[in-house]
């Protein structure tokens, strides 16, 4: 009775996507601006992401120069950065710290958490799971708006005369909550918050989708042991972002309250040139609890899902089923639900009691044990693999590489004794550039040319993605590796120069090393920029399934229209890693291959057994 309604359900979204077609003839708003197609959402998230990382990369190019050369005259940038370059050529201070705020802020939320789980979660979820669409196709479209509103806010306040938000991507009150302490803390402080609210916003409505769609709209036989790691990494994200974002609107709320209301939530007994403030009985450590609460899992929002599309990718392309498919999944769940209960590990110089540094230190080393499990399930799938090294393959195996050597000094940064010597150190920098912003960064660009043949129905140049590959890939340990010494050494996060410390002079060649080993990397992103934007246009067409892989995505026409499957939705008898079976013709069999019709078996009369228990599922 439930197969048969199922397919009821699934001839009826059939039907309405027949009568769709015939009735309603789409223009260009509704196709591409205001759309309902998860696809073309996933790719409205894609170019706004792209953007955004051009935005940061920029910005961190600007303060690297200030930090690599000093003493450098920066006067060729006034026309581009107008006052905030003076008169003696230098780079404005406030300045500098405004642009090191927005270079974290652009690529943790715009970049890493809307560009990469906005981009393949839309895109994946319903083609790999065998949906129409997402289960609310406005909501989908109001998630992609609010994002798109609250980037453009952001974006007008890097223009506005006191500047965009100073004072670190993690705005800690003090200096966030009086809008008079810098001019980072004036309006353009406020467009953050604003911004950030709709982003949160976005965020959620994103999420509800996300889950809602994965839990009731699987196709038949696509059970939750069938479903592809992507989905399954998809998933947990979408719950993390639905548990943790509403804490950062609360605290930007009333960090907003504090700001323009006279409340005192995060102030205490506040001094401003001698003159007392009126505000008491706030704590800033309060809002340090909240901001954290979601900072924490904010990591493992950005790296989960490009833990899912690694894992993807190092299957189909090491022609091997994953190593540990359960294994893989318990530690997805293991990571989400230790990231709720790890955050205070951040705020061990806060003054907190050792005795709870202690549980949260313990904590913090246990959230190894699933990660560690996940690099080596990589490592054995990749061991003895008939692996064919394509552009997306290097990315996937280069995101292995700094998840293992950015967790490693996670280890040593989650002992809290250590942690007071390193705290707000390049150390900590180096850290998570590694094990978050690099490794996440290369897992979207493995999705991006995994998938660029199903998102645009054309290949990219595989030697431009050999280029970027590995001049991103060197580029990123040059510019992050050498900042673990320069951090032991104690240097300071965000601070302007460090021309005032006799202690660090002697390193003033390796921070000149790291400027530009960065500004190389960066610039090996315009290969990838034109590659992506050369292959949409004039890329050669891609085969139906170029990568002879096993999930349902590739069972859909070359370019899928709205509702993906022309006809009836494929029905699922299979996990997604049947590569290299033995006794198989292909060393691939994809989910909707019924098990009765490959020669994978050859016991008497199961091949019969098989058939009569497919034809009474149907």
């Amino acid at each position: 009775m439930a197969s048969t309604a199922l397919e009821q359900d699934l001839t009826a979204s059939h039907d309405h996507d027949e009568h769709h077609d015939h009735e309603h003839v789409e223009n260009f708003f509704t196709k591409y601006v205001f759309s309902y197609d998860h696809k073309t959402i996933a790719k409205q998230f894609l170019l706004s992401g792209m953007f955004w990382a051009i935005i940061g990369g920029m910005l961190s190019l600007i303060f690297r120069l200030q930090l690599g050369f000093p003493d450098a005259n920066l006067e060729v940038l006034k026309p581009i950065l107008g006052d905030w370059i003076t008169a003696e050529g230098k780079l404005d201070t406030e300045f500098y710290l405004a642009a090191v705020t927005m270079h974290g802020t652009i690529m943790v939320f715009f970049v890493l958490t809307a560009g990469l789980s906005g981009t393949f979660s839309n895109f994946l979820i319903p083609l790999q799971i065998g949906a129409r669409d997402m289960a609310s196709g406005f909501m989908n479209m109001l998630s992609y708006w609010f994002f798109f509103i609250s980037g453009l806010i952001m974006f007008v306040s890097l223009f506005i005369e006191t500047g965009p938000a100073g004072g670190g991507w993690v705005i800690y009150p003090p200096l966030s909550a009086l809008p008079q302490a810098i001019s980072g803390s004036g309006l353009g402080m406020t467009l953050w918050l604003v911004s950030m609210a709709l982003f949160i916003v976005s965020s959620l409505l994103g999420g509800v989708n996300y889950i809602a769609t994965i839990i009731n709209m699987r196709t038949q036989g696509m059970s939750f042991a069938k479903l592809p790691l992507t989905i399954w990494a998809f998933f947990v994200t979408a719950i993390l972002g639905v548990l943790s974002f509403p804490v950062l609107f609360a605290a930007a709320l009333l960090l907003i309250f504090d700001r323009s209301f006279g409340t005192s939530f995060f102030l205490d007994e506040i001094y401003i040139a001698g003159e007392a403030l009126s505000n008491v009985g706030g704590s800033p450590i309060l809002f340090q609890h909240l901001f954290w609460f979601l900072g924490h899992p904010e990591v493992y929002i950005v790296l989960l899902p490009a833990l899912g599309i690694s894992s993807e990718i190092i299957a189909t392309n090491s022609r091997k089923p994953i190593f540990g498919y359960r294994a893989m999944i318990g530690s997805i769940l293991g990571i989400g639900f230790l990231s709720f209960i790890v955050w205070a590990h951040h705020m061990f110089v806060s003054g907190m009691n050792p005795f709870l540094g202690s549980i949260f230190m313990f904590l913090t080393l246990i959230i190894a044990v699933p990660s560690a499990i996940k690099a080596f399930n990589y490592i054995t799938t990749l061991w003895k693999g008939n692996i064919i090294f394509t552009p997306a393959m290097l990315f996937s195996i280069g995101l292995v590489s700094l998840f293992i050597s950015g967790g490693v000094t996670g280890i040593i940064l989650g002992n809290s004794a250590i942690d007071i010597q390193l705290h707000d150190t390049y150390f900590v920098v180096a850290h998570f550039h590694l094990v978050m912003g690099s490794a996440s960064f290369f897992g979207m660009m493995a999705g991006v040319y995994h998938w660029f043949p199903k998102m645009f129905g054309r290949m990219m140049n595989a030697k431009l993605g050999y280029i970027h590959f590995w001049l991103t890939f060197i580029g990123a340990y040059l510019v992050f590796f050498p900042m673990h010494y320069i951090g032991i050494a104690g240097f300071p996060r965000r601070y302007y120069s460090f021309t005032n410390f006799d202690a660090f002079s002697s390193y003033t060649d390796l921070n000149a090393f790291i400027s530009i080993a960065a500004i190389i990397t960066v610039g090996a992103q315009f290969i990838f920029l034109f590659n992506f934007l050369f292959s949409i246009f004039r890329g050669r067409y891609a085969p139906k399934n170029p990568w002879k892989s096993n999930t349902l995505e590739w069972t859909t026409p070359r370019l899928p229209g709205h509702g993906n499957w022309p006809g009836k939705i494929p029905s699922v008898y299979r996990w997604p890693y049947d590569y290299s079976k033995p006794g198989a013709e292909d060393d691939f069999i994809p989910q909707h291959i019924p098990l009765s019709e490959t020669k994978e078996s050859n016991l008497p009369g199961e091949n019969e057994m098989l058939k009569e228990l497919e034809k009474g599922a149907s």
